[in-house]
């Protein structure tokens, strides 16, 4: 017995609905094209994010070692060269903001595939939507998530990281499915028309692509407003835009006053600093995380544990070697600053502690409950001579919301690896 298809219904399940004349495989074709490169490289530098947490290290794991069934090695994440963070996040998040005009584009284009009716009458049809389904749906929580965490606005009740994390899973996975799907039509497409032919088009010479009804080309094309080059430029213009603009952040210097979408906007610190010395970049100042003035005044001591414990005082601190290096500060969202810190190498506190050679050390703030308050550094960071118990940065004493008393600092690691207002350091020794 023959099932009876559904009627039809109105509006945007109708191929009249759909009227521009520049929808088609070739313009679809055209944004995929251009959207995937930078898909590719911030799916690859999320990963390196990952990574760079060494999330097999302690609790530092803010998501399963293995999210999906799927495992990741326990790489040792370098600390060299010591930008090698700042330039890693730097690039995804560059690279994600610049997709967004492509990625609203190309949904734009296919936007008609969305309402194809019936919904499903074939294998390959089901396994399209089913593409369509997860890359709507993870690019929604990827990149809305990852646009409000660069702003620090957090309108939900979930943990960013762990959710950005799946869904960019979903995402990709889904992608990889659908391009698969689609590449003999986006190879047909640019075998007939060409790549660069229809940008040769003005508006005059614009039309549509022959109709199709498996694709996204208008039963009824209205006539055009804009040219399939005046259209790819207008978007270009937006992707490179937001990339210049979100560029500034991680490079600073003279662009720096680009930075008009960086969470303090051109105000690098966001709040009257103290000294010209501690004026640059803070996400969290010690108001609002619970830091009371007296657990940072002269009754402050860091509590030193290895095979031996003792209190130091920060002037016990100051009278230890002194190191100064000139290293980058880089967090989640994007934004990078190199300053010169002033301070006590890890090794010698390790040494102090007399856990020479330790594989972990375990640090804590002195921060409410929350996330990052602790984080444990792996014996190559400890090693690395450049890592340092920082107590001042340009020739001055840390700011209360730079992190006075004193503050981790060391290469090539992520910002909120670099604990602030520091309570306690225990060395792992080694049996």
């Amino acid at each position: 017995m023959r099932v009876p298809r559904l009627p039809r219904p109105p509006g945007p399940f109708d191929p009249a609905f759909w009227r521009s004349p520049l929808r088609g495989p070739w313009l679809t074709s055209v944004l995929g094209a251009s959207l995937l490169p930078l898909l590719v490289i911030c799916a690859l530098t999320g990963l390196a994010s990952h990574l760079a947490y060494s999330p097999y290290l302690g609790d530092n794991a803010i998501v399963p070692d293995a999210p999906l069934g799927i495992g990741l090695p326990d790489v040792v994440w370098p600390t060299s060269p010591a930008w090698l963070y700042a330039a890693t996040q730097g690039i995804h998040v560059v690279s994600g903001l610049m997709a967004v005009p492509l990625l609203l584009a190309k949904l734009w284009s296919a936007m008609p595939k969305f309402f194809d009716w019936p919904p499903v009458d074939s294998v390959g049809q089901a396994l399209e939507r089913l593409s369509l389904l997860g890359l709507v749906a993870g690019a929604l929580l990827v990149f809305v998530t990852g646009v409000l965490n660069i702003q620090l606005f957090y309108p939900w009740a979930f943990s960013f990281v762990p959710v950005h994390v799946y869904a960019a899973i979903i995402f990709s996975a889904s992608l990889v499915l659908h391009v698969g799907l689609k590449m003999p039509l986006v190879l047909r497409s640019f075998r007939e028309r060409g790549i660069v032919r229809p940008l040769r088009e003005d508006l005059a010479h614009t039309r549509p692509e022959p109709y199709d009804p498996h694709t996204s080309t208008p039963a009824d094309p209205r006539r055009p407003t804009v040219s399939r080059r005046g259209f790819l430029g207008t978007v270009a213009t937006a992707s490179g835009l937001l990339g210049l603009m979100s560029a500034a952040q991680v490079i600073g210097g003279p662009l720096r006053p680009l930075a008009i979408l960086a969470p303090h906007g051109t105000d690098p610190s966001g709040t009257a600093a103290q000294d010209a010395a501690n004026d640059f970049q803070i996400n969290k100042t010690a108001q609002s995380v619970g830091i009371e003035p007296g657990e940072i005044d002269d009754g402050w001591r860091l509590e030193l544990e290895g095979a031996e414990r003792m209190s130091l005082t920060r002037a016990d601190l100051e009278s230890m070697e002194q190191r100064t290096e000139e290293l980058p500060i880089a967090c989640v969202e994007g934004w990078s600053t190199t300053q010169t810190w002033t301070g006590v190498p890890l090794a010698d506190l390790a040494e102090l502690a007399g856990a020479t050679g330790a594989g972990a050390v375990f640090v804590e703030s002195l921060q409410a409950d929350g996330p990052f308050r602790s984080v444990t550094l792996g014996r190559d960071v400890i090693e690395d001579e450049r890592s340092l118990l920082a107590l001042g940065v340009n020739g001055e004493a840390l700011s209360a919301d730079h992190g006075y008393p004193a503050r981790i600092i060391a290469p090539a690691m992520p910002g909120v690896h670099c604990t602030k207002w520091v309570g306690r350091m225990s060395f792992e020794v080694e049996s």
